[in-house]
Formats: C-alpha cells, structure tokens, sequence
C-alpha cells in the first residue's frame, strides 16, 4: 500500500516546482558571478538555495516514511525495520 495517489501527485507537484525555482536560484547565483558580485550577495543567495534543497529532501523523506510504514502495516510487518531504514536514510541526508 502507498500514499493516496492524489496526495503523492500533489506532493511531486510541489516538489517538481520547488527544484525549478532552485534551479534558476542557481542560475541567478552564476549571473551574479559574472557580474562580480560581492562574496557576501553570492553566499546568502547559496543559503537560501542551500535552505530550499533541504525542504525539497525533508518532504521526500516524509513522503518515503509515510510509504514505508503504510507498507509495512499494511503486510503485517513491524514497522520498527521500516523506521530503522529510515533513520539510516536520514543519517545518509543529515
């Protein structure tokens, strides 16, 4: 079993939005460099997209542990190897 089809739809809609903003954050930051920016413009451009690739990562880990416990309940499977998989995904992000 997996997340409602509408809802997982609707998430990688705004996921898919979400990476298309970073993406011209990340073109903007290379115009910048071009045209000799400073350093302290050019790094709070790159924490700003720094932020907004982890919100992108943090809702795809929430997405995968919504689906790996439905999964695992759904099977009559303890749950805990579905946390456990996720702590070490976290870990691998973090």
């Amino acid at each position: 079993m997996q997340l409602d089809p509408s809802l997982k739809e609707e998430l990688e809609r705004e996921l898919l939005l979400r990476l298309k903003r970073i993406e011209g954050q990340v073109r903007g930051i290379a115009r910048m460099i071009q045209d000799g920016r400073s350093c302290g413009e050019i790094v709070l451009q790159l924490a700003a997209v720094k932020a907004a690739i982890n919100q992108v990562a943090v809702n795809t880990l929430v997405c995968h542990l919504a689906e790996a416990l439905t999964s695992a309940m759904a099977q009559g499977r303890d749950p805990k190897a579905s946390v456990a998989e996720f702590v070490e995904l976290f870990r691998k992000f973090a």
